[in-house]
């Protein structure tokens, strides 16, 4: 049973029950293999990710850190080899080109880890998503990307939507139409497991282009 976690940004830690959740899914706790957002940054070393992760109590024999520092092959086999997979938060465009670059999308398709992923990694681990400059990209125009495709839907993690939800439905409402989008802001989670999904804070749903808050099943 494949299990994959979309989260937004935590100030703090995990909510309670986000890590009890997190604690009952990662029972292989051998490795975890983090990926970078910003892989030409050595200081980009999942440093706040791995502590949520501490806090809930979750620790792993070994950490690997993927970026421009590990050689393709070898960020490879720590993919396929990994008991989680965290893809970080950070720069969701240098992310993206990473993970084309070292050829990492397939095999964690494929990967029967637990698979993470926060703000920009959450993003990147979606069917598709939507690069404006009006959700903070440094772009004019606005670009549909591909994710990992882990699951078939957008995400949009990490945005103050309730001071821009008239702005969300603006720029989502065509790709809303092709596939669901789930938009959450900090302290949120979506997590699919085994084909159902269960929703953790302020998470909302836009499907041909209507949107709704869902309730918490977390």
């Amino acid at each position: 049973m494949k299990t994959h976690y979309y989260l937004g940004w935590f100030n703090d830690f995990f909510p309670e029950n986000l890590g009890k959740a997190l604690q009952e899914d990662i029972t292989d706790r051998k490795s975890l293999a983090m990926i970078s957002s910003n892989p030409l940054l050595y200081e980009d070393n999942g440093t706040t990710e791995r502590s949520w992760l501490d806090q809930a109590g979750i620790i792993f024999e070994d950490y690997h850190l993927i970026n421009d520092y590990v050689q393709k092959e070898d960020a490879q086999t720590i993919i396929q080899n990994a008991s989680a997979i965290f893809l970080l938060g950070g720069d969701t465009l240098k992310q993206n080109r990473f993970l084309i670059d070292y050829e990492l999308s397939d095999l964690i398709k494929k990967s029967r880890a637990v698979v993470m992923g926060a703000s920009a990694g959450a993003i990147n681990m979606s069917t598709k998503w939507l690069c404006s400059k009006n959700f903070g990209y440094p772009v004019e125009k606005s670009t549909l990307y591909d994710g990992i495709g882990l699951d078939n839907f957008s995400i949009l993690s990490h945005f103050d939507l309730e001071n821009n939800m008239e702005l969300v439905q603006d720029e989502l409402s065509a790709l809303s139409e092709e596939i669901n989008i789930y938009a959450s802001n900090k302290d949120c989670a979506v997590r699919v497991k085994g084909g159902n999904i269960d929703i953790l804070g302020n998470v909302y749903l836009m499907s041909h282009s209507k949107i709704q808050k869902l309730d918490e099943t977390l």
